[in-house]
């Protein structure tokens, strides 16, 4: 264990439950049920997993350095597939439901607080992961600002966030989100923040019609008024027809495949963004 992870567990206490956690005071735009509600869906979902495979690969081709920090990582999924590539993965999540999922999943290091209340030294970390976080910040530039300051020189960021305004819908009101983006806003955000894009690309671009359709056209006329949270999420992460499986599949896998070999897709329905730490940003 490295001398910064030494020095941030000295300041932590441990549950009973494992998880090292310290108070926080910042507010979290996140639904009250909203770690309950994809914990019982990750694991078989299409959206989660895919989107596992393209941080995964993202991480494998940019990362340097052992030790990867999962900043509100919710309950753990995308963690524990890191820790199984063979990081050393500390995942930071204020929730509580999320943190205490997090373990049950089986990652190794779970801190219940917010990566500002910690008190991490200047440039100690060199690799951040902020998976569909940035969207339920309401200042997201200080917030990357802060990030900022944590990083090496040239310490890495991996993003994802959602796509489009246009794609705006009742789902984004319900898990609290602030914003969608664009790969052109984001690129904007984080250079002004002190990051330099090394790759960017849209990804699920597959789910861009129907999104449209049903998410913003048709908005709520397709399902059930009472129909309880939980089970339209089930429907929309579960597909139970084989042979839309099975093209799901195929067109991800070439979705990959076109983001192994650095290819920009131009559409999709989420963001997906590695950028570096420039070594002139620390006056920001």
């Amino acid at each position: 264990m490295s001398i910064i992870i030494e020095k941030l567990f000295k300041k932590l206490t441990q549950n009973k439950f494992g998880i090292y956690h310290l108070s926080s005071k910042k507010k979290i735009s996140y639904p009250i049920d909203g770690h309950q509600s994809c914990y019982q869906i990750e694991d078989k979902s299409f959206w989660f997993q895919h989107r596992n495979n393209v941080i995964s690969e993202g991480v494998k081709k940019y990362n340097r350095e052992n030790i990867f920090f999962d900043v509100g990582g919710g309950n753990g999924f995308v963690s524990k597939r890191l820790q199984d590539d063979g990081l050393d993965v500390f995942l930071i999540e204020p929730g509580v439901n999320g943190s205490k999922n997090a373990k049950d999943r089986g990652v190794n290091n779970v801190i219940c607080t917010t990566i500002q209340d910690i008190g991490l030294d200047q440039k100690s970390i060199y690799s951040i992961g902020l998976f569909d976080v940035l969207e339920h910040i309401k200042g997201d530039k200080q917030f990357l600002k802060d990030i900022n300051i944590y990083l090496k020189n040239e310490g890495y960021l991996y993003i994802t966030v959602p796509a489009y305004d246009l794609f705006w819908s009742q789902e984004d009101i319900d898990a609290g989100h602030f914003r969608r983006y664009t790969l052109s806003s984001m690129t904007k955000i984080l250079e002004d923040s002190g990051f330099k894009i090394e790759y960017s690309t849209y990804i699920f671009s597959i789910l861009v019609i129907p999104i449209l359709l049903f998410r913003v056209i048709f908005k709520g006329l397709l399902h059930k008024k009472d129909k309880r949270k939980i089970d339209k999420a089930k429907d929309d992460h579960e597909i139970k027809n084989i042979l839309l499986q099975k093209l799901l599949e195929k067109f991800f896998v070439f979705e990959l495949f076109l983001i192994k070999k650095g290819i920009k897709i131009p559409f999709g329905g989420s963001c997906f963004i590695i950028c570096k730490k420039t070594k002139n940003s620390t006056n920001l």
